[in-house]
């Protein structure tokens, strides 16, 4: 059931996923930019994510920009096999996300490892283990990667530009590694929040420079709320995939990403039998705004190969806590 949410709610809902302020004291610029008090917004940032609105606060951490790299997996599991394959994968640590969709493929996981052969070798392993196929369908260029939803139009998330990034690999000090670390975990809905990450070497003024450093340099994305899209109202997505020539790709991905529904956007490696190379995730509060994104998206671009495949089950959706 969607919570009724006041004025303020929503308007911390898309200033927390906006990001903190690097500063002593963020709560109170924030509460500054609505025309309220510090102790309010504590006090309703706190009832949101007691209410579940709020899934977590912490660091968004750029996988890439410290040497690793992610997958997309896709395997066709017998109903009988599902719940022992399910934990199997829900046990790794480097996967975040695993989901049931309705369609032959019906597992899809992203998985993280050093490298695309570090991560086929876990996935061979799940292979001989279970004597399943697991497809691997790795990145290669990536349009969209902005999750975040608006409170107060639940038929599109906020408005952000496509992106087309890309990242270089940022050797840590110490003391980077450590706040890194530390910031993995959600983070304390108190007046000065980064106060905890101070030692006999690091006083708040290091550590804020550190922090905004790291945000400079894209490790950190931003320090942000991950918001539960159920609650917010988006109760209807899909993953969309279409087959697109590899001449029409850049024009085709960043058309898709500009669409208010869309969440990720990336072209992936292909695998014999599954033509698709144009993946997007679509959020809205109905599968007919969906639909009719669809419907536009592929009557525009001329595009007559492609398939949906809906959300069944989210059965595993945690960050990864990466190690420094």
């Amino acid at each position: 059931m969607t919570p009724r949410l006041t004025k303020l709610q929503k308007q911390l809902c898309t200033v927390l996923q906006d990001g903190l302020p690097i500063c002593q004291k963020p709560f109170d610029d924030i509460a500054r930019f609505l025309g309220t008090t510090e102790q309010i917004v504590l006090q309703q940032t706190t009832a949101l994510k007691a209410g579940g609105v709020i899934r977590r606060l912490g660091a968004l951490i750029n996988y890439q920009t410290i040497g690793l790299s992610s997958t997309l997996v896709a395997a066709h599991i017998p109903d009988e096999s599902l719940p022992e394959v399910t934990a199997a994968v829900n046990s790794l640590e480097n996967v975040s996300h695993n989901y049931l969709r309705t369609h032959y493929y019906n597992l899809w996981f992203t998985l993280q490892a050093g490298s695309i052969e570090e991560a086929n070798i876990t996935l061979a392993n799940l292979s001989t283990r279970f004597g399943l196929d697991f497809h691997s369908l790795p990145v290669e260029r990536v349009f969209k990667l902005d999750a975040r939803f608006d409170p107060d139009n639940q038929d599109e998330l906020l408005d952000s530009a496509p992106q087309m990034p890309t990242y270089e690999i940022v050797h840590l000090n110490e003391n980077e590694k450590f706040l890194l670390a530390e910031l993995q975990n959600d983070l304390d809905i108190i007046a000065r929040p980064f106060d905890f990450l101070c030692g006999e070497d690091l006083t708040i003024e290091d550590v804020l420079r550190i922090l905004t450093e790291l945000t400079d340099k894209g490790v950190i994305r931003r320090i942000a709320a991950v918001v539960d899209h159920h609650k917010l109202g988006f109760v209807a997505n899909v993953l969309f995939v279409a087959n697109v020539s590899p001449d029409r790709i850049v024009e085709a991905g960043s058309a898709l990403a500009r669409f208010g529904i869309v969440s990720h956007c990336y072209e992936r490696r292909t695998f014999e039998n599954w033509p698709y190379n144009l993946f997007a995730m679509m959020h809205s509060r109905s599968m007919g705004e969906i639909q009719r994104t669809i419907d536009k998206f592929t009557q525009t671009q001329k595009i007559d190969s492609f398939e949906l495949l809906p959300t069944a089950a989210e059965l595993k959706k945690q960050p990864i806590k990466y190690r420094f």
